[in-house]
């Protein structure tokens, strides 16, 4: 393994041809510049030059090595300067996985503040339901995830995992306008146990079978999509009605619903998933600051 400040003054004694102007090119003593050429010797196990009056020559192999260094040294510069900017926040990348309303709200918000601020860092969008976008960032397919969880519920996290808590999403009860509870500011859940209902992804459904059996009774499930604007065509369309964050309608809301407040509260709870080595790397650390701060000013609306 070379010494990198033994190649840089080998790659000036090649340039200058000689250990004297080499040494007052770099500031250092003669002597120190012969030692330097020594140790590299001795690291590379052959001579790099021969004595040529008062000149100096290069061995074959000092002509291999100084075919190489120019090319070492600026690789290696280059990756100073690179690692220099990401440690200073003016480049870097981070991948996010994210579930579709959170995509649709929070990132945006966070997004635009960071790209103004820090125009350098790039951010990679994925897209999973939890626990799968938890399970990504274990395999280190993303640098943060953000993933919901319901009372009880809450996605398994491995100790190497660090929670972030974001935000509270209120549920609401997405109705068919003209619907006779539409009139209500809130709706209670046990007034619907003879609707029919919309069930949204595996764990939205699995909370509301859960919700409704804490009313004592079970729902009429007689649709399941997790696709958001499909549950509200379904809603509007009377085949039934849904159980929704509030998250989801604040960017999304079919002309022909309306959403009400679920009595009694339910909620869930939104998080950000991070490994705690990597928040050590700045842009993550970043990102996680911008998205902590676009959840404090959605539950501030």
């Amino acid at each position: 393994m070379f010494d990198t400040r033994h190649l840089r003054t080998f790659h000036e004694v090649v340039a200058t041809g000689s250990y004297s102007a080499a040494a007052r090119a770099l500031g250092y003593t003669q002597p120190a510049i012969t030692q330097q050429m020594k140790a590299l010797e001795r690291s590379v196990g052959v001579p790099l030059f021969t004595r040529a009056g008062r000149g100096l020559r290069l061995t074959e192999a000092g002509e291999t090595l100084a075919r190489h260094a120019g090319t070492i040294l600026d690789g290696m510069h280059t990756a100073q300067q690179q690692l220099g900017a990401l440690a200073r926040l003016r480049a870097g990348r981070v991948r996010v996985c994210a579930f579709p309303s959170a995509n649709a709200t929070l990132i945006p918000a966070a997004m635009a503040r960071l790209q103004a601020e820090h125009p350098g860092i790039r951010v990679e969008l994925l897209e999973a339901e939890p626990p799968e976008s938890v399970q990504r960032l274990v395999r280190g397919e993303c640098d943060i995830a953000l993933a919901f969880g319901y009372p009880g519920a809450d996605p398994e996290v491995p100790p190497e995992v660090q929670v972030t808590p974001l935000m509270e999403d209120q549920l609401t009860v997405l109705l068919p306008l003209g619907h006779p509870l539409a009139r209500r500011q809130a709706v209670r859940i046990a007034d619907l146990a003879e609707e029919r209902w919309i069930a949204g992804c595996p764990r939205c459904r699995a909370n509301l079978l859960q919700v409704c059996a804490d009313q004592g009774f079970a729902p009429d499930v007689v649709f399941t999509t997790d696709d958001n604007l499909a549950v509200q065509s379904l809603v509007a369309a009377g085949v039934g009605i849904a159980l929704m964050p509030a998250l989801v309608l604040s960017f999304m809301c079919h002309a022909k619903v309306t959403g009400r407040l679920a009595e009694p509260h339910v909620r869930r709870r939104v998080s950000a998933y991070v490994l705690r080595d990597h928040l050590r790397v700045p842009a993550t650390g970043l990102v996680l600051d911008e998205l902590t701060r676009a959840a404090a000013a959605r539950v501030g609306c």
